[in-house]
């Protein structure tokens, strides 16, 4: 049995089961590796944010690729709602459509599930000194970070993310969007969502390694026709998963990456994966499609149980908002 280069969205549209990660890409270099990925590395699954603020560049490269004769409906672009703009649905998917070139992104995840004051500030910004800003045009105003006095994030107390979900569903009718999603949701933010809107997230976007199987939202997500993506898939930056013996282990069995096991454990699940590179090389390994055995895939379930579960991204929200197997105050 072939590993997918696809699955199945309960749209009925196919995403691919590999796509090229734009998060922490360094300035400068986003462009090449989209240009790269599609024109040159099999790529067809384009992942990016308005928050990882080279949207822009994400967009060149698209553009780089269209010229090198890849169609656009050959290629699967996702982004995401950023947190200030919640109760700002539609403008925040224009910036991001805008910012990529494009008519139509193919999926748009709600990035988190926590508002922020789309008026904040960031105390630690003088007024009137340059920083994002928002279209309120409000001086002082922070587009993605707003904090107050103490440092914490500023939360917008009048809105939720039920509220933001249902402004979201109105987009479909748009055609600015093909399917709507979330990202970074628990089983219990899943469940409130689900008892309170129509439409069924076509893709849950989750950290998710060996050290962090998150095997209930996976299967509680599969319960309920939502496909998983898997953004970390190594861990973290400079990922401590590639230093792992069994995970070494099995990559010399197959005659492999390290990286390429890691990858191919999420498809091996039926779960789509992020791969992020910037470097050719890397962003053609990360394409290898592999057929992991029974005792691979046991082997990679087990790391958890053995070195504890590690969630390596954890913004700091306001404690208790919703995260319950978060292992420190953040």
């Amino acid at each position: 049995m072939s590993v997918p280069t696809t699955f199945k969205l309960n749209t009925g549209a196919e995403i691919p089961s590999i796509g090229l990660g734009t998060w922490q890409s360094a300035p400068g270099e986003v462009q090449a590796a989209v240009s790269h990925a599609l024109l040159k590395g099999g790529y067809k699954h384009i992942d990016a944010a308005y928050c990882y603020g080279n949207e822009y560049e994400v967009g060149a490269g698209l553009a780089e690729a269209f010229k090198g004769g890849v169609r656009r409906e050959d290629i699967f672009v996702t982004t995401k709602l950023w947190s200030t703009y919640h109760s700002r649905v539609e403008l925040g998917l224009d910036k991001s459509l805008k910012s990529l070139g494009l008519d139509y992104v193919d999926l748009f995840l709600m990035h988190w599930p926590v508002p922020l004051n789309p008026n904040g500030k960031h105390p630690l910004i003088p007024l009137g000194a340059p920083q994002d800003t928002n279209e309120t045009g409000h001086p002082g105003n922070h587009d993605k970070f707003p904090k107050l006095a103490d440092g914490s994030r500023d939360l917008q107390t009048d809105w939720n993310y039920i509220k933001t979900y249902k402004e979201m569903e109105k987009l479909l009718s748009t055609g600015k969007v093909k399917a709507i999603g979330v990202s970074n949701f628990s089983v219990p933010f899943l469940k409130s969502l689900l008892a309170q809107t129509t439409i069924v997230p076509a893709v849950n976007q989750i950290e998710n390694h060996p050290l962090l199987p998150q095997h209930d939202v996976v299967d509680f997500c599969k319960e309920n026709g939502i496909t998983i993506t898997a953004y970390s898939p190594l861990g973290s930056a400079g990922g401590p998963l590639l230093e792992e013996e069994s995970i070494i282990k099995i990559a010399k069995k197959h005659n492999v990456a390290v990286g390429t096991v890691l990858l191919n454990y999420h498809i091996n699940r039926g779960n789509v994966v992020l791969a992020k590179s910037v470097t050719p090389s890397r962003i053609e390994e990360n394409s290898q499609l592999l057929k992991l055995g029974t005792k691979d895939m046991k082997a990679l379930n087990n790391i958890h149980k053995e070195k504890g579960t590690k969630r390596f991204v954890t913004p700091p929200w306001p404690v208790n908002f919703g995260f319950p197997d978060w292992k420190q105050d953040v």
